[in-house]
């Protein structure tokens, strides 16, 4: 009896969970608004505002862990990572740079996906990295 009942729990689990899965956002159009800039010159790193920021992901596909990224230029190849309460969208850009998106749970008040953006890349040798707080709407 104690089998039937931890099998029909298990079930059950698995139902919701693919429930909840099949519920979750296949495509985002991002925005950000508020972002830094660091760039790294004469042996320190310097601070100034970073200009707005927008992109889309589409095609999520969280079993086989790949988005597509949309831009103005086009569109690139996302890997993704799902974490407790957020996905992270990575995408490694032709030179080897990484860039880092994490859509947080819905904010149910706002209706809207809490979001944040990084870039680590370097320009003529030396380091530049942009960090952005923003929002996602589902698309």
């Amino acid at each position: 009896m104690y089998g039937r009942t931890a099998v029909a729990l298990l079930v059950a689990l698995l139902l919701s969970g693919a429930a909840a899965r099949a519920q979750e956002p296949k495509a985002f159009a991002c925005t950000f608004t508020n972002g830094v800039s660091f760039s790294y010159e004469k042996g320190r790193f310097v601070t100034e505002p970073a200009s707005p920021l927008s992109f889309g992901v589409a095609a999520i596909n969280l079993a086989a862990q790949t988005a597509e990224l949309k831009t103005e230029r086009g569109t690139g190849r996302l890997r993704v990572a799902q974490a407790v309460s957020a996905t992270h969208f990575l995408e490694v850009v032709t030179e080897g740079y990484l860039n880092v998106t994490t859509i947080y749970d819905k904010d149910d008040a706002k209706g809207v996906y809490p979001a944040v953006h990084s870039r680590h890349f370097g320009v003529l040798g030396q380091p530049l990295v942009t960090q952005y707080q923003g929002f996602c709407t589902a698309k």
